[in-house]
């Protein structure tokens, strides 16, 4: 990628990184704040993301309150020490560095092809419906040498495919130890475990390929995982806090968020109620799902005492919420509290959290405003990175790490 956008920028019709930020095609297009005076953008990619998606919607790779696609990851790490680190290396490369390449690439495509009429005059021989504004990178890539581009090519399909084995491994494992080894046939030996993962696997390609088959772009899938998550995320932040979270609430917010997704892409467009904007459809289906699982957590039977004793005593989450199981089972002279939970450290974790966004997103911005030329802001930017990673360092070493 990064190959990519260096042969671009030096292609003559852009004619380097300076004369590309200056042209007027893309000038109006570098701000890295969303302009206040465009409220459906605003409210979009800024203020949504920031008051409610980090904290309510699941996604694979950012799930709130930690999931299987990170944690798999995490744990194969020598020390929960290395892990952290590991994670926030991987965070400041992934969102601050990565997308520049990206970045760049689709503002030359800006100067190449200004408008879908140029695309579509370029390749007049693409269906009509494919020609969207998502067209523009692989366009651009039609630029680069023939030798780079087979290099740029089998780049994309080794992402793409590194994806789809995580997702049909991860998928699988589901299938075979949290169905079929624990409802179906607990007694199964390995060899007929393998056999069923590997059918399921099959299972699982063929229907996200009808599923791929049915989505008009790319956007609309990444919408729908979205839509599919919204107002999970809390819940799965709140389990390590909150003992009443079982696995009933769980699944009835899984359940709930998936049907509200269905809703919205598949049965609200074929009545005749007003069109709602993307954003609005991801508040309303945070605020039915958060309102089922509590209801849920409320009144379901909890989870039973000797298991909520064992994973405090495993996780050690410590805090306000676990108040309840820490006092019966010291009315039963059974201590769960430990040296290494005293003094509750999640204050600092949470300022350790707090930092390390501020670290990150300052580090992509100052990044971004050195690229296009703005040094000031990218020097203040890069002073906040720089504070933000001492305080970071500073906390980490008050916190309880093995």
């Amino acid at each position: 990628a990064i190959g990519a956008a260096v042969i671009i920028l030096n292609m003559p019709e852009i004619g380097g990184l300076e004369k590309l930020v200056s042209h007027p095609n893309v000038s109006g297009k570098l701000d890295l704040i969303p302009s206040f005076s465009n409220t459906d953008i605003l409210i979009a990619v800024f203020i949504l993301p920031i008051a409610v998606q980090w904290w309510s919607v699941w996604y694979p790779g950012a799930e709130p309150g930690g999931g299987g696609y990170i944690a798999q990851r995490m744990l194969s790490a020598k020390t929960e020490k290395g892990a952290l680190k590991a994670t926030l290396l991987f965070n400041i490369t992934h969102y601050a560095l990565r997308p520049w390449p990206w970045i760049l690439v689709a503002l030359a495509s800006l100067v190449v092809f200004p408008d879908l009429a140029s695309l579509q005059q370029a390749f007049p021989g693409i269906d009509q419906q494919i020609i969207r504004h998502d067209l523009a990178y692989p366009a651009m890539m039609k630029m680069l040498p023939n030798g780079f581009i087979g290099i740029v090519v089998a780049s994309l399909l080794a992402a793409y495919m590194s994806t789809i084995a995580t997702h049909l491994n991860w998928g699988s494992s589901y299938v075979v130890n949290d169905f079929y080894k624990r409802f179906v046939k607990p007694e199964a030996e390995d060899k007929e475990l393998v056999m069923v993962g590997r059918i399921s696997t099959v299972v699982l390609m063929i229907l996200a390929s009808i599923v791929a088959l049915l989505l008009s772009n790319a956007l609309q899938g990444f919408q729908i995982m979205l839509q599919i998550g919204a107002g999970t995320g809390l819940i799965f932040i709140l389990r390590w806090f909150w003992w009443r979270v079982n696995a009933i609430s769980e699944l009835t917010a899984m359940v709930v968020s998936f049907m509200v997704a269905i809703y919205f892409q598949l049965i609200h467009p074929s009545t005749s109620l007003p069109e709602l904007s993307y954003a609005l459809q991801l508040i309303i289906g945070v605020g039915i799902t958060t309102i089922a699982w509590m209801l849920s957590a409320y009144f379901t039977k909890p989870t039973s005492e000797a298991q909520l004793r064992k994973f405090y005593q495993l996780i050690k989450p410590g805090g306000p919420g676990w108040k309840r199981v820490i006092d019966d089972a010291a009315r039963e002279n059974i201590v769960l509290e430990s040296k290494r939970n005293e003094g509750w450290d999640m204050p600092t974790a949470i300022l350790c959290m707090v930092l390390g966004c501020v670290l990150v997103y300052s580090a992509l911005f100052a990044t971004g405003s050195l690229i296009y030329g703005k040094n000031l802001m990218g020097v203040v930017l890069a002073v906040i990175m720089i504070v933000a990673a001492y305080g970071l360092s500073r906390g980490w070493r008050k916190l309880k790490l093995q």
